[in-house]
């Protein structure tokens, strides 16, 4: 009799709903075979490593293993496109408390964020698919408990991946025109109805780029890092060179400034911690793109890690050259691009530096962009194939000539496309996506990571923590809770409607729909993380597995997804 190695259990409840799905011969064989019914049987000794873990995992392999250690490096570094990211954040900090406050609060904020980096890489190298940490809940969670988990994690990642690519795109948007008022000399002030049309082309081209396969998509990715990282420098280095009057030492680590109205002027400084929880976030988008990348469970952790290491590291000592080169902050900040970093590269460099660094920052930010319209795209597909999402049929098609899934790709952008549109009321509304990218991440990280310190069945993969995985884990959560509460808190006083906070209402609206979406539909299918692939040890080869015909064991072999 050959040996079966069957994924985890599914809830008792399963065989209520399984009369719903499509039936074929090969899962009548498979039930009577006494096993889950399941899209695909594999046979282990046709699969390299990396597809029989994602087998073993409950999946079949559908894309092609195109990403190397470089190209994974390089998309987790674009994930935080570290240089452009600053400089679109810096605002924050100088608006909260001055030099002082864009100094510690990065360094503060950053140590938090490699925490939770360094706990989803854990996590991630110990269940490497598409659904990211979503998809770890499953493992983790009792499991009686897995579906409702895993639904409110999957939701607030979602919701914090669309919300991270829409202030990326209006990122770019705010660069790109900042660069042609420069070009101008400032004649021509960015209205936000013009940043709004300009993201929404931006949005569009890189969904356009995303419709690609994912052999085109890694040989773009490989050349983000060297790009980026030359424009790091370069900047750096000119900066430094050319500003005549720098701010003293004692200026730069001291000095609080409050401009956003709240006292005591310590609270106020808090709110600086946004440049870099903004910045070092999407930590598991890699996470995402792990069934296109060869060897998953070491390449994946290794990429986010580093990538993000190096972000937090890099993007302290950027953030300190741009204080030390910002000039008088009050002015700084009353720029009329609004873009304190790209006035302060016009002052110091001059109007042909200041338009190419902020020419290089808009192009890094579309690297980041692209790649996380790839990881979001990819999210809902896997979303898709654990029937979660509405239409999941429809996202979960893969296109016959890319072998990517394209519906996703669409459905995706425009939903970044659209919550953007809040920006025709006012900026403040927009700042609000950016607290929101932060709290609802980070929260879908904190999940997992609880139930992994709680529940006690985590089977670590190859890259782990060792004895420090418990503290290091705690810290995540702690810091996690700590810059929840700041974020939906109004960024400055005295309120009215056009500086309101608005992420608590946005946060309210998802959860009402996420909820109400759950009682009404979700809770009547929705079993969790779902298995789509069964591995089996020389069945096949055998023509053992439990009495099933040699055509009915072929035809689960085959992949059900629809070109």
């Amino acid at each position: 009799m050959a040996d079966a190695i069957a994924p985890d259990g599914r809830r008792d409840h399963f065989n209520a709903h399984a009369s719903r799905r499509k039936s074929s011969a090969a899962v009548i064989a498979l039930e009577k075979a006494n096993l889950e019914p399941v899209d695909v049987v594999q046979d282990i000794a046709l699969l390299d490593e990396a597809d029989r873990r994602l087998a073993e995992l409950g999946y079949v392999q559908v894309y092609k293993r195109e990403f190397s250690w470089l190209s994974c490096f390089s998309f987790a570094m674009s994930i935080s496109g570290l240089f452009a990211s600053v400089a679109t954040t810096f605002v924050y900090p100088l608006e909260a408390g001055g030099a002082a406050s864009a100094v510690w609060c990065w360094l503060i904020s950053g140590f938090g964020g490699m925490c939770i980096a360094l706990s989803v890489s854990e996590l991630v190298s110990a269940y490497p698919t598409s659904g990211g940490l979503y998809f770890t809940c499953k493992h983790l969670a009792p499991e009686a408990w897995v579906p409702e988990i895993s639904w409110l994690c999957g939701w607030l990642n979602l919701l914090g991946q669309i919300a991270g690519v829409a202030s990326t795109e209006y990122g770019c948007a705010q660069l790109l025109l900042a660069a042609v008022s420069m070009g101008s000399g400032f004649t021509y002030i960015p209205t936000n109805d013009h940043t709004v049309g300009v993201m929404a082309a931006v949005t569009i081209f890189h969904g356009a780029l995303n419709s690609m396969s994912t052999a085109a998509l890694e040989k773009m990715t490989r050349t983000y890092v060297i790009f980026h990282v030359g424009v790091l420098v370069s900047c750096c280095i000119t900066l430094l060179v050319m500003t005549e009057n720098k701010h003293p030492s004692s200026y730069v680590w001291t000095n609080v400034l409050p401009e956003a109205g709240w006292s005591p002027a310590g609270f106020s400084f808090l709110f600086g911690f946004l440049s870099a929880s903004w910045t070092m976030t999407d930590y598991d988008a890699t996470a995402h793109i792990a069934e296109e990348i060869k060897n998953p469970e070491l390449k994946a952790p290794w990429a986010i890690s580093t990538a993000l290491g190096f972000t937090y590291i890099g993007g302290w000592l950027f953030t300190i050259v741009l204080t030390y080169c910002s000039g008088d902050i009050p002015t700084t900040l009353a720029s009329p691009i609004a873009q304190p970093a790209a006035q302060i590269f016009y002052d110091n460099i001059g109007p042909a530096g200041g338009i190419f660094f902020t020419v290089a920052a808009f192009i890094i930010l579309n690297f980041v962009g692209i790649t996380a319209i790839q990881a979001g795209a990819r999210t809902v597909w896997a979303y898709s194939r654990d029937e979660m999402l509405p239409l999941s049929r429809v996202w979960y098609k893969m296109n016959k000539t890319t072998t990517t899934p394209l519906y996703a790709v669409w459905l995706f952008t425009i939903c970044c496309a659209l919550i953007n549109l809040v920006g025709l009321g006012s900026y403040t509304a927009i700042a609000a996506i950016f607290n929101l990218t932060a709290i609802a991440l980070d929260w879908s990280y904190c999940i997992p990571i609880l139930c992994k310190m709680m529940f006690g069945k985590f089977q670590p993969g190859p890259w782990h923590l060792g004895r420090y995985s418990f503290w290091i884990n705690l810290w995540a959560v702690i810091w996690t809770l700590f810059v929840s509460v700041i974020f939906v808190l109004p960024t400055i006083l005295p309120v009215t409607p056009e500086n309101m906070n608005y992420v608590s209402v946005i946060l309210a609206a998802v959860a009402i729909f996420a909820v109400g979406y759950w009682y009404a539909s979700g809770r009547y299918y929705y079993t969790g993380p779902r298995v789509k692939a069964q591995l089996i040890e020389g069945a096949v080869a055998d023509g053992k597995f439990a009495g099933m015909a040699e055509s009915d064991a072929k035809s689960v072999t085959k992949s059900l997804t629809e070109s």
